[in-house]
């Protein structure tokens, strides 16, 4: 089916004529030939002197073109017919801890230390990749907790706006409770038995306005899955960080994390490489299905281009005929002065 994408664009095809009914004209920068009995010519003839206006035929190729740059804007497009979009049902919220310790390079991934947040990047770009048929959105939190994406089967912006993710983003400090309650709020509209949070956290809540045991509650009443992953390295795991005395996965709060998953039926999962992200993946995959209604999308094809094709074709050909003269002369004059040196 055809049809226009912005029709109104079309109230703008008067807007040559009513700017040159309003505007002044332009000054051409030429001396004007001014007559003082022009008055009297007037009265002799009856008439009224206008300044002449170019030719309907002159103007037909600049009306062409304004008319083809609005069909452009109205955005024509081909609506193709309506079809359903996969679902299973699944509607699947990840929560990624952004604060300032997910920066420690702590972790290894193909042979190299990364920080921990490149670590979740890679581990969670290839998961979101392959939830297809589920609907996919990204929280990010540190100090607050920021819905970056709602869900949404567009899986492929998912993964970019968690790789555009920047440490501090949200804050220095990790928010558990206000992710899960924002967690929360956006999954209770969704179908029942199918709202899964993945809470990514390297640490213990320090900030926020609500607890996590609080929040974790409210989620289970809402009948909301938490599955918590830990990111950081063992307590007895070396590096440069352990040579300095300082203890790199210490402040990884995993009681807590057990505690939130066992009040919302879930599972917690240490990731510490992609074997162990495979398990989660594997978790979420043996759950059942909710019947929902199914999506419906159609096909659009932008018909745009042709008309925008048309009226640049237009134009330079426009331009090529005021041009040819000037340089035929050119060329001929050169021509003259070149058979001109050759009899000298």
């Amino acid at each position: 089916m055809f049809e226009f994408a912005w029709p109104w664009a079309f109230l703008l095809a008067p807007l040559p004529w009513l700017l040159r009914a309003w505007l002044p004209a332009a000054d051409s920068g030429e001396a004007a030939l001014k007559i003082s009995f022009l008055a009297e010519l007037e009265g002799l003839s009856g008439r009224r002197a206008r300044p002449r206006l170019p030719a309907i035929r002159q103007q037909l190729p600049f009306m062409l073109i304004w008319l083809l740059l609005l069909l452009a804007c109205m955005r024509p497009q081909w609506l193709g017919q309506p079809l359903p979009l996969p679902a299973s049902g699944r509607d699947l919220l990840l929560a990624v801890d952004v604060s300032g310790s997910m920066d420690f390079a702590d972790m290894q991934w193909q042979e190299r230390e990364v920080s921990r947040l490149t670590l979740v990047k890679h581990l969670l770009g290839d998961f979101i990749d392959g939830r297809e048929g589920d609907r996919v959105g990204l929280i990010l939190f540190g100090s607050r907790a920021y819905l970056q994406s709602p869900l949404t089967f567009d899986r492929q912006t998912v993964h970019t706006w968690l790789d555009e993710a920047q440490i501090n983003i949200a804050g220095p400090q990790t928010a558990i409770g206000d992710a899960i309650g924002l967690a929360v709020k956006r999954l209770r509209e969704r179908p029942a038995q199918s709202r899964v949070l993945v809470l990514v956290t390297d640490g213990a809540n320090n900030g926020g306005e609500i607890d996590p045991m609080t929040a974790a509650r409210l989620a289970a009443e809402e009948s909301i899955t938490i599955y918590p992953v830990g990111i950081g390295a063992d307590p007895a795991q070396g590096g440069v960080l352990g040579m300095l005395g300082f203890n790199p996965g210490i402040e990884l709060d995993e009681p807590s994390l057990r505690a939130i998953a066992d009040a919302t039926g879930g599972e917690y999962f240490r990731a510490r490489d992609r074997e162990e992200l495979e398990a989660i993946e594997a978790t979420l995959d043996r759950l059942e299905p909710v019947a929902q209604k199914p999506t419906l999308a159609r096909p659009t094809l932008p018909l745009y281009p042709w008309p925008l094709g048309l009226a640049l074709a237009l134009s330079l050909l426009l331009v090529s005929q005021t041009l040819w003269p000037t340089l035929q002369q050119r060329w001929r004059s050169r021509l003259a002065s070149l058979r001109g040196k050759r009899h000298e």
